[in-house]
């Protein structure tokens, strides 16, 4: 049976969590951002499961659209100065509690996404050992 890697993710400006505990996604406390395309503003739920692309959105969203990203407690923006190397779309970035970071594409369809940690030894066995205090639990 394969593991699930759920992340719980924070701001890289601010520091604050960006887990909505009242706004599940799949079974999971959503990644909760504001965002904002051509036509309005709105609120982003992604589920924290890594390889999952399921979301709930309160606006339309029209596929291939490209989306701007803003942190719901600092309003800063979340896009990064890295394109997409799948379609050159801006990439938005999360910090990972456990260390690292997050990157996803911030074009709607594209399920570009990975994770860096700069010291790839600390973060895994940090995860490792979430994971293994989740299974006990």
């Amino acid at each position: 049976m394969k593991k699930l890697i759920v992340l719980s993710v924070k701001c890289p400006h601010c520091g604050t969590s960006l887990m909505d505990e009242t706004h599940e996604v799949n079974g999971h406390p959503g990644i909760k951002l504001n965002i904002e395309n051509d036509r309005e503003r709105g609120v982003l739920w992604l589920c924290p499961v890594y390889d999952c692309f399921a979301h709930d959105c309160n606006i339309t969203l029209k596929e291939k659209e490209i989306v701007k990203f803003y942190c719901p407690h600092c309003n800063k923006s979340l896009l990064r100065d890295i394109p997409c190397k799948v379609c050159n779309a801006p990439v938005v970035g999360f910090n990972i509690n456990v260390g690292g970071k997050v990157n996803i594409c911030s074009r709607k369809g594209c399920e570009n996404h990975y994770v860096v940690f700069e010291d790839i030894n600390d973060a895994l066995q940090l995860l490792y050992d979430k994971l293994d205090n989740t299974a006990k639990k």
